[in-house]
């Protein structure tokens, strides 16, 4: 999303993913007539400073010979849903840093700004919209220095919604939509994809491990509210976008959630299913992510950054 390609690096892309006392590395490659393969996935207790973790990982995992990518986390970017500029492609992320200015709260002026394509039938006669990302210049700021003083160089930075598209369009049926959803230690996340791009995207204020310690009333209303937050983005979906019918919905939780498939199972309209990652990655590199559902949802982050395109082997 931001940043662009090096020359002269192993194929594919090597992500970076900082996540709370943890630093999680995946290496993945894309490849033109297989799946796309799942070279490295590790995790490395996260020192006070990234700077010094990766400064070490660069020498014992020889960070530098990689393509490299990161994620910024929830609350250092927004996304928002914008009618599409009149503009020429290059000009669109000017043109819509001033649209951004009275929602975001930082000041656009220096933030950095993605846009991400809704494609829309050319006949519906509807407006062309796009997401638009932005991100102060603070926070780009210090992500960069991160890698900088770190010694190593960054290629790219991506958002999570993105990483889970890219994981989300490997399960897609041809031309049916997929909505994913993931549930970690931090809330919720939903997307629907449909042919590769994202559509739809919402955030669940409610938290694998808020589920995994409530008491059993407490579990049911959380699980209520998903489920209520779910039919709500679905309706609207099919009222919006009319010409995608979505197929299935997929989850992925960490820590696990026993009941939550056979909950949404019964109260969704759509079949609901656990994701296996196995379906759709060769895994045969990291055989500790096979019928691990808790394990892949711990990486799906960083598995989706590093499944960046570009670098095909």
């Amino acid at each position: 999303m931001f940043g662009k390609l090096s020359a002269q690096k192993e194929s594919g892309w090597l992500a970076v993913v900082p996540n709370q006392a943890r630093v999680d590395l995946a290496h993945v490659r894309r490849h033109r007539e297989a799946p796309p393969s799942v070279m490295l996935m590790e995790s490395y207790a996260a020192g006070p400073a990234l700077a010094e973790t990766l400064k070490s990982l660069a020498a014992t995992r020889k960070l530098r010979k990689y393509r490299m990518t990161t994620l910024l986390r929830d609350g250092e970017y927004q996304l928002a849903q914008l009618e599409a500029p009149a503009v020429p492609e290059a000009e669109r992320a000017e043109a819509l840093r001033w649209r951004l200015k009275d929602l975001v709260d930082f000041p656009v002026d220096g933030a950095s700004i993605a846009v991400i394509d809704i494609p829309v039938e050319r006949a519906s006669g509807r407006q062309a919209m796009v997401y638009a990302v932005a991100a102060g210049q603070p926070a780009i700021a210090a992500v960069m220095s991160g890698f900088s003083e770190g010694k190593v160089a960054l290629d790219a930075i991506d958002i999570p919604e993105l990483a889970q598209r890219n994981v989300a369009s490997l399960f897609e049926q041809e031309n049916r939509g997929l909505a994913f959803l993931s549930l970690d230690d931090h809330g919720g996340l939903l997307t629907i994809t449909y042919r590769g791009e994202l559509y739809a995207v919402r955030r669940i204020e409610v938290s694998a491990t808020q589920l995994v310690d409530a008491d059993p009333d407490r579990r049911t209303s959380l699980l209520e509210r998903i489920m209520l937050e779910l039919q709500r983005t679905l309706d609207n979906f099919d009222r919006q976008y009319s010409f995608i019918s979505v197929a299935e919905l997929l989850v992925t939780t960490c820590p696990a959630v026993a009941e939550l498939q056979s909950y949404l199972s019964e109260n969704l309209y759509v079949p609901v299913k656990q994701a296996d990652l196995s379906q759709v990655l060769d895994l045969s590199a990291v055989p500790e992510l096979r019928a691990n559902p808790e394990l892949q949802a711990r990486y799906l982050p960083a598995i989706g950054a590093a499944l960046r395109s570009g670098g095909e082997a």
